[in-house]
């Protein structure tokens, strides 16, 4: 997968994306929750980008549509904290979590993949929803997708 310098705006929207790959499909829900939100502005791309990261990536994972949720899932940690690792601004992590969350939303249900990849960000990044970092006074209020 390639590389993307650290806390680019590419590199951010590529965690978005993996978020609406991960069950398989991306629904226009998602797409137009983002667009709402003004995601592409949030991350510093150019309008259009992100559906150009979405195709990119589903490229570089080099699976199709059905395939897609399983190879986003069976990513290793290693990997998965890779990718993590190129955000690693603390506003950035906050946005970037707050956009998957809505997209993960967006069609009314949270899938599997969805659920553990934002788990994931929320670990690596030591988060709660996009706002505040896991600390001992702020883990009883960590909320689940």
């Amino acid at each position: 997968m390639r590389r993307y310098p650290h806390n680019s705006p590419e590199a951010a929207a590529r965690i978005v994306a993996l978020v609406l790959l991960s069950d398989g499909k991306v629904c226009s829900s998602e797409f137009e929750t983002l667009r709402k939100l003004g995601a592409e502005r949030e991350l510093g791309l150019e309008p259009q980008i992100l559906p150009h990261i979405v195709h990119t990536l589903r490229e570089e994972l080099g699976v199709g549509a059905s395939e897609m949720a399983s190879r986003i899932q069976s990513l290793d940690a290693s990997a998965l904290a890779a990718l993590m690792a190129e955000i690693s601004d603390p506003a950035l992590q906050r946005i970037v979590l707050r956009l998957c969350l809505a997209a993960a939303r967006a069609d009314g249900q949270v899938a599997q993949g969805e659920a553990q990849l934002v788990d994931a960000a929320r670990r690596h990044w030591q988060l709660v929803d996009g706002e505040e970092p896991i600390g001992r006074k702020s883990i009883h209020r960590r909320a689940t997708v």
